[in-house]
């Protein structure tokens, strides 16, 4: 891949879109971005917290054992320019790590994810193949 100084580089390893394992093809591991407005849960009550948790909790239920890391909301932030500069972080809010067949599969399981229950439009998950390096 050629790049000018005004392109971000970024090239895959050789390889990269094959997952194997002691002659066994692996699951791929899919990294959901939760982009959107999040109410800390401190600022809910705690009827809203255990209601919020419980959806949460069905959710990993169903998902179940795809589930390779259940989530992690982000805190503060700063982003950091490829000429050093800093500029305005995007409106991430988590991430949560999944094990699926292929794209259409980790796309599925966020069915019934209580992150995109609102029907707003505000929120949405970005869903990013993790390769090997």
């Amino acid at each position: 891949m050629n790049t000018t100084p005004n392109e971000c580089a970024h090239q895959e390893p050789a390889g990269a879109n094959t997952r194997f394992s002691e002659g066994m093809i692996d699951m791929a591991k899919f990294i959901y971005l939760y982009r959107g407005p999040a109410t800390p849960m401190s600022d809910l009550t705690p009827e809203q917290g255990a209601d919020r948790m419980a959806a949460f909790g069905a959710w990993i239920e169903k998902v179940g054992p795809a589930l390779v890391d259940v989530d992690s909301p982000f805190g503060t932030n700063v982003s950091v320019r490829d000429d050093g500069t800093e500029g305005t972080p995007g409106d991430l809010t988590g991430y949560t790590i999944v094990e699926a067949d292929d794209l259409d599969a980790a796309k599925a399981l966020t069915d019934g994810l209580p992150f995109l229950s609102n029907g707003t439009g505000n929120c949405a998950v970005e869903i990013f193949e993790l390769l090997p390096m």
